[in-house]
């Protein structure tokens, strides 16, 4: 993998092979970005990064001068090798937290303006997410929830979502405090 845009553009990323991840294809990652550049600041924001693997995403944003990044996964070992990256790198606004995705979301109070949760493809329940991140309104008011899943699961008809992209096998479903309810 590797980081896309920013400081650290064109940075490649070995991740151990032990790490039980599938990192969002540089593809979809490149896509996804050139939509968030649009509205958002990287600089003036908040990220959580569910979910978070390797750290693919939070390094991505960090690069781009977010200044406040966590990173939550329950595996110690893609914990410590985001730590451990983002030291190498010099990318200090990338925190870290070892947690149960769920249980944390119940937890938190923090507030986000982008929430990306990339979990494992064969994990059900993932609208659970959806759920508790309005309900505990972890998502600032013009803020955006995006769900990484498979093509054969659909969220269109949730609460707050806004819009669907697909890029390959990847795809985005987003979240929004304003439903807009574009499809493309």
């Amino acid at each position: 993998m590797r980081i896309v845009s920013g400081t650290h553009k064109s940075k490649r990323i070995y991740a151990p092979k032990s790490l039980p991840v599938r990192p969002t294809t540089d593809m979809a990652k490149e896509s996804l970005f050139n939509i968030l550049n649009n509205d958002f600041y990287f600089d003036e924001i908040r990220v959580l990064d569910l979910f978070s693997g390797t750290g693919n995403i939070s390094y991505e944003f960090a690069s781009r001068g977010t200044a406040h990044i966590l990173s939550v996964d329950q595996n110690l070992n893609c914990i410590r090798f985001i730590q451990q990256t983002a030291e190498e790198l010099g990318l200090k606004a990338i925190s870290t937290l070892k947690a149960e995705v769920f249980d944390f979301l119940d937890k938190h109070k923090q507030e986000y303006d982008i929430i990306f949760a990339d979990a494992p493809y064969d994990l059900g329940g993932l609208e659970v997410i959806v759920e508790k991140v309005f309900a505990q309104s972890l998502l600032s008011k013009f803020g955006v929830l995006i769900l990484e899943h498979p093509k054969d699961q659909d969220f269109s008809e949730l609460p707050y979502f806004s819009s669907k992209r697909r890029y390959g096998n990847v795809n985005f479903s987003f979240f929004e405090w304003e439903k807009e309810n574009e499809e493309e």
